[in-house]
């Protein structure tokens, strides 16, 4: 009884973080609503999450006492069905087909193959494991979905495109529902959950890493801006002494220019004597006999 009590207790605790896995996108999508664009965002861990909840909802029906199971996992698939229907209207025409396919394929084909497939070919406990396999399988995909996001981050060396609360409360997730499956022993619960564990806790360790090297970029940059700009203003404050300086050396020359000194009465005697000095001696040249004929034919 005791243990049937703790369990229960995981098991709502298990529900309420997992309800806030699946509210943890709406940050996420309150932005590509407001955008109207997906940008870099991924749409597959929707399609993927949205079929891993479909089926252990599925799994719950079949399993004893999976109210549990029936309750977070219902709640999940509607909130994922509103994720990638907001998605797909935002995303471009090439992704907007790309992930309506993929949709198509896993969350109407596989998963309509696979209610086919038990409900015909199995019966009883066989039912439950193969639906178990199944759902544990689709587990793994929905932990391991975000390992592309952490593809990115390392290229980019941001965690833009990853997001933290998405990240956090998956490796919650991965905790809570490990302890509650060995609790309940179910092993199909166990192994993808402890698994996802693992992946939470390596993706909360790379961003905690890119998000401090994202802030230490940060702030070197806005610090060179900083400096430019200083150096930016001082250059212009620089550039104006000059030209101000320029400016006042050009009107003394010009004022000079302007206020030559007359020349002396002294100096215009001595250019009148030289110009008369001139004549004189121009006079004074020997005249050919020609230039001597011209003047006197003038004379007459």
């Amino acid at each position: 009884m005791a243990a049937l009590t703790i369990s229960f207790i995981v098991g709502v605790i298990g529900n309420i973080i997992s309800i806030l896995v699946f509210l943890s996108p709406i940050t996420t999508f309150r932005g590509i609503v407001k955008k109207k664009a997906t940008e870099n965002f991924k749409g597959i861990p929707y399609i993927c999450t949205l079929l891993s909840t479909s089926l252990w909802t599925y799994y719950g029906l079949l399993k004893p006492d999976g109210m549990l199971i029936i309750t977070v996992n219902g709640a999940g698939a509607v909130l994922q069905v509103i994720y990638v229907t907001l998605f797909i209207f935002y995303a471009p025409k090439d992704s907007k087909i790309k992930h309506l396919k993929l949709a198509g394929i896993l969350n109407v084909g596989f998963y309509g193959a696979v209610l086919l497939v038990t409900l015909l070919a199995t019966h009883g406990s066989l039912r439950l494991t193969v639906v178990g396999f199944i759902c544990a399988g689709l587990t793994l995909g929905m932990y391991g979905a975000p390992l592309g996001a952490m593809k990115n981050v390392i290229a980019t060396k941001s965690v833009e495109y990853m997001p933290f609360m998405l990240t956090f409360f998956l490796f919650l997730n991965g905790g809570i529902w490990s302890v509650y499956s060995v609790l309940v022993k179910d092993f199909f619960i166990g192994v993808p959950n402890v698994i996802g564990f693992v992946l939470g806790s390596v993706q909360l360790i790379m961003y905690i890493i890119y998000n401090n090297k994202s802030k230490a970029k940060k702030l070197s940059m806005e610090k060179l801006e900083e400096e430019g700009s200083a150096h930016l203003v001082q250059g212009t404050v620089e550039m104006g002494k000059y030209n101000e300086d320029m400016m006042m050396m050009k009107e003394r020359s010009l004022n000079k220019g302007w206020s030559l000194p007359k020349p002396t009465v002294l100096r215009q005697l001595s250019s009148q004597k030289i110009v008369k000095s001139h004549s004189m001696n121009v006079d004074s040249l020997p005249l050919s006999t020609e230039d001597a004929e011209d003047i006197e034919n003038q004379k007459l």
